[in-house]
């Protein structure tokens, strides 16, 4: 396994779990992953959230830790990146707002990079535009964003992950083990 350079992009609230697990597990593996958020820049922390499944008609949501950016948005060059991976949570609500943010997400996929969006990574994929006749997953309440961008809403197991070319995603967190996995495939063929 060669070393890549990854990007996460993410803000606050994002989803706690979605955002420490793949920066850690990335990393354990011996990839470099730079976390930033616009705004911020290395040092600076967000907040976060954690989000779970308590029987209710959608999640509930607590505060979770503040995880510390190790890179500044305003430095970034996409090119300079093997990879993308864009936790969920509520962050993508109003990172989807960044233009600058967008432009990056696309970089991704006109150079066909590897990306891994997982839960509410999906408002981000879709204001980018990039979700044309692509197959993807998201938490269910995305499914309505996914398809208006032209994408297939990909309904699979909560602990599942759906990979289509260059694009990896999941519904939530439960599928971590699944989702990191076609990743990482992605990673080692590129």
């Amino acid at each position: 396994m060669q070393n890549k350079k990854i990007l996460m992009i993410t803000g606050d609230f994002t989803e706690d779990y979605e955002t420490m697990v793949p920066f850690q597990a990335l990393q354990a593996v011996g990839h470099t992953v730079h976390a930033v958020c616009p705004d911020k820049k290395s040092g600076d922390t967000v907040a976060t959230s954690i989000h779970d499944f308590e029987g209710d008609q959608t999640y509930t949501e607590k505060r979770g830790h503040n995880f510390t950016l190790n890179a500044s948005f305003d430095e970034i060059n996409p090119a300079d990146y093997d990879a993308l991976v864009i936790p969920g949570g509520r962050a993508p609500e109003y990172l989807r707002l960044n233009e600058k943010v967008n432009a990056m997400v696309r970089h991704f996929f006109v150079e066909n990079k590897p990306v891994a969006a997982i839960c509410h990574g999906a408002q981000l994929l879709a204001t980018a535009g990039v979700l044309e006749g692509k197959r993807c997953s998201a938490y269910p309440a995305c499914m309505p964003e996914v398809k208006m961008a032209g994408g297939e809403y990909a309904e699979i197991a909560i602990d599942a992950a759906v990979t289509d070319g260059n694009l990896v995603t999941a519904p939530a967190w439960p599928a971590h083990p699944a989702w990191l996995a076609q990743f990482m495939d992605l990673l080692d063929k590129r």
